[in-house]
């Protein structure tokens, strides 16, 4: 939940003006997560936010962190499932193909979007599959290799 909710904000922080703790608490009860003033501030804290000038001259809230350091710590997160749910990959031409156990492919395939693959421009989940679509067979070889390294099997 804790995981959500820290991954909620960042989103909310990149789309929004968010310029108090109170506006993104408001936020976050639209979003479905009822929470105090001080498990925002904590929030905050733990994802090093900082306010900062933005380019209308407001203040508001920012990752103060890369691009890159964000992704590697929602990875991070969604790792663990990938690990627990992934039996396999394979890629043909500009497609990757990850077979999952039972009932877990919408799962698997929730976190390979949050994790924001590069050179992945979609995915369709199956019950026990998730079908990668790649921009192009170069991009869908380093997909595979890269779903290979997070699930710990690179030898497949």
């Amino acid at each position: 939940m804790k995981n959500k909710r820290q991954e909620t904000i960042l989103e909310l922080i990149r789309e929004n003006t968010v310029d108090t703790q109170e506006l993104l608490q408001e936020m976050l009860a639209q979003k479905g997560f009822t929470v105090t003033q001080a498990t925002v501030s904590r929030d905050i804290r733990e994802l090093n936010l900082i306010k900062s000038v933005g380019d209308d001259g407001v203040y508001k809230y920012r990752a103060h962190t890369s691009k890159k350091q964000e992704q590697e710590m929602l990875s991070g997160t969604y790792i663990p499932i990938l690990r627990h749910a992934a039996t396999g990959v394979q890629a043909a031409n500009n497609l990757v193909v990850l077979k999952t156990r039972t009932g877990m492919g919408n799962a698997v395939g929730a976190a390979v979007d949050a994790m924001e693959l590069p050179d992945c421009i979609g995915t369709l989940a199956g019950d026990d599959t998730l079908l990668i679509i790649a921009a192009t067979n170069e991009g869908a070889a380093l997909i595979c290799t890269e779903l290979k390294r997070m699930m710990g099997t690179e030898s497949l």
